[in-house]
């Protein structure tokens, strides 16, 4: 009996020894969590045919994203997925936002675990977010969690909600919207948390909601993860981005300024980063836009707690990965009710071929990188001179100058036959006030000297605010980068259709037609320069223009979407190779001299044709100049006199 009790005891303490010791070695393994993550995907469900390193290809698609994240859950089922806002908007799909709720609805078909919200999602207005959040809910799909931590509800309540704060105020509770959220991968507890950044809401004109600064906020909700949860790491997904511009970039500014948050998956810049961009123990990624790369990395625990990365890839989304075909089913599923639902009412199908091109277009990026012309930019304003000037119920009042800003031209013009569905991707933005996707054209009037002032505009301060530059149509200029900031246009004027000069008269009245959503953006041009380059766009009479909506181009009674303009000059174009399609014209191979670049810094080219900013910039730094050279002298006065004083005491 001994014995045998002898024997259990043994066992006992044999098997309970192995416990501690097996939970001892787990216990001493580094932990280990693989991510993948997107943003920017802009409504990119299906490839596209797109140019990506000067080449036209056919890249993307949440069908070969779902078979790169099937891969990778094969092997490690506990990887985090996450999604960086800004997943709306971009494509034919978005015109079912309210309706059907496609984009967040793929994202969840893909895994995602935790989004946030960019810019582009309030593009349809408070009631379109909140009923894309409640058809979403609706349709008992897996969701991504949404989170936002910086959103200022206590700012709103105390003045009283206005009625579109209150539509999300809804919307966010029924979705769930949280400031952050913990996830268990594995052995893993990762706090992921989500930011609004601040260039984002400047670019997001029909947002109604109060925001906190979103340093400030990440910097509370991170205080509040570390009291309430036990978590190993902190993740923010951010629709702040970065910039080669390190005053504005958000988020390499949020990493120095919060370095307990272990990752940041940075959207809204579109930035591309190969390599990811590290200040102390925190690693910021972006992996570029519509689905075209999907993020993949690997991270692992350090003794201290902090994370290391151990791995890190774009996953390029091009021809040679297959498609998971449940995926692409739904989505071709939804893609079915695209004609049907909002094409048949402008005449056109999403597979129509417009026109044939054999011309090189440059990647839509080119248009906010590049401060030349750019042969996008160039056709687009081209396509609203035409689409104005040929409307049904045209009224013979010429249009002097049309203007399409790099922050509206979404994608370019592949080689081949260029669909409806292509030309929609170029200019893919918005709701008109008829409540039909697209941002419509507009028609105002601006004075000769404030034309002077666009091409300033363009000139001076689009390398602050690259969504600034402009293309234009009718109105040329030529600048030089090295003058003085205010004054670098040195020349500009008007290009009528017979290609003659003709000068702009400072006080007379020119009709200029650009899209619904560039007259937005005015006041944020206004702001950067402090006032001094201002626009105040008028109607014919001279009268300025307090509501935009008043401004619409309508033919036949319809709104004029700016796509729409587009996909009528595509229409139009001659048949020079006789297979029934027209072709795109050889003048967009070469630049025109819509906007000539004189890198100069001879004295002469730097001070020629001066314009009124110059003297008063002039004039400033004279009389700052002056003021100093009063204190020196008073300064040396005081001196002298206190001198004299010692001297004679």
């Amino acid at each position: 009996m001994k014995k045998k009790l002898m024997i259990l005891v043994l066992a006992a303490v044999f098997f309970f020894s192995g416990m501690v010791l097996g939970n001892t070695a787990k216990a001493g393994e580094k932990k280990q969590l693989d991510v993948m993550f997107l943003h920017d995907t802009h409504s990119h469900l299906n490839e596209f045919s797109t140019v990506e390193n000067g080449k036209s290809q056919m890249m993307g698609g949440f069908a070969k994203i779902k078979t790169l994240i099937n891969e990778q859950t094969e092997k490690n089922p506990d990887t985090l997925l996450l999604d960086a806002g800004d997943f709306s908007m971009g494509t034919l799909i978005q015109v079912l936002f309210e309706e059907e709720a496609s984009e967040i609805r793929m994202l969840g078909n893909l895994g995602i675990d935790v989004t946030t919200l960019g810019n582009h999602e309030f593009d349809y207005g408070a009631a379109g977010l909140a009923n894309m959040m409640k058809t979403a809910v609706r349709s008992e799909d897996a969701l991504p969690a949404m989170v936002l931590c910086n959103v200022d509800w206590e700012a709103m309540e105390e003045v009283g909600l206005t009625e579109e704060q209150k539509i999300l105020a809804d919307a966010f509770a029924y979705y769930g919207v949280k400031e952050y959220v913990v996830v268990e991968k594995g052995n893993v507890r990762i706090a992921v948390t989500g930011l609004f950044g601040q260039d984002c809401l400047d670019c997001a004109p029909t947002c109604p909601l109060l925001f906190e600064d979103p340093v400030e906020a990440a910097k509370e909700t991170v205080k509040d993860i570390q009291k309430n949860e036990k978590v190993d790491m902190i993740v923010c997904v951010s629709h702040g981005g970065t910039s080669e511009n390190l005053e504005k970039s958000e988020d390499e500014i949020l990493a120095k300024e919060v370095p307990e948050i272990d990752l940041i998956i940075s959207g809204h810049s579109h930035t591309k980063l190969e390599e990811p961009i590290v200040y102390g123990d925190t690693y910021i990624v972006s992996t570029g836009e519509y689905g075209k790369y999907l993020g993949s990395l690997s991270m692992t625990q350090k003794e201290d707690g902090r994370w290391e990365m151990a791995d890190y890839e774009l996953l390029t989304i091009d021809a040679s990965i297959e498609k998971d075909e449940d995926t692409q089913g739904k989505i071709d599923e939804l893609m079915s009710r695209v004609d049907s639902k909002y094409l048949e009412q402008f005449g056109y199908t999403k597979d129509q071929v417009l026109c044939t091109n054999e011309i090189e277009f440059a990647e839509s990026s080119a248009t906010a990188d590049l401060h030349t012309e750019v042969n996008l930019g160039s056709i687009m304003a081209d396509a609203y001179t035409y689409a104005v000037e040929h409307a049904s119920d045209y009224d013979g009042n010429p249009v002097d100058v049309t203007v399409v800003p790099s922050g509206v031209i979404r994608d370019s013009f592949p080689l081949g036959n260029i669909t409806t569905e292509n030309v929609y991707h170029t200019f893919s933005l918005g709701i008109g006030a008829d409540r039909i996707p697209g941002y419509p054209l507009i028609s105002v009037y601006l004075t000769g000297a404030e034309l002077k002032t666009a091409a300033e505009i363009d000139a001076s301060i689009s390398d602050l605010m690259t969504a600034a530059r402009l293309y234009t149509d009718g109105l040329y200029w030529n600048y030089n980068p090295n003058r003085m900031i205010l004054n670098k246009v040195t020349d500009v004027y008007l290009c009528n259709g017979a290609e003659e000069r003709v000068e702009l008269e400072d006080d007379k009245l020119y009709r200029v037609v650009t899209d619904f959503y560039t007259s937005q953006m005015l006041g944020g041009v206004t702001d950067l320069s402090y006032g001094l380059l201002s626009l105040v766009p008028k109607f014919a009479d001279g009268t300025p223009i307090e509501h935009y909506e008043d401004a619409i181009i309508k033919v036949d009674g319809q709104e004029l979407k700016a796509w729409v303009a587009i996909a009528q000059y595509m229409e139009s174009f001659e048949d020079t190779d006789g297979d029934g399609i027209g072709n795109v014209p050889e003048k967009y191979a070469e630049p025109e001299g819509r906007k000539v670049v004189e890198d100069s810094k001879k004295i002469g080219d730097l001070l020629k044709n001066p314009n009124k900013f110059f003297f008063a910039i002039v004039g400033i730094i004279l009389v700052l100049i002056l003021i100093l050279i009063l204190l020196i002298r008073l300064i040396v006065k005081f001196v002298r006199r206190r001198k004299n004083r010692m001297l004679h005491s």
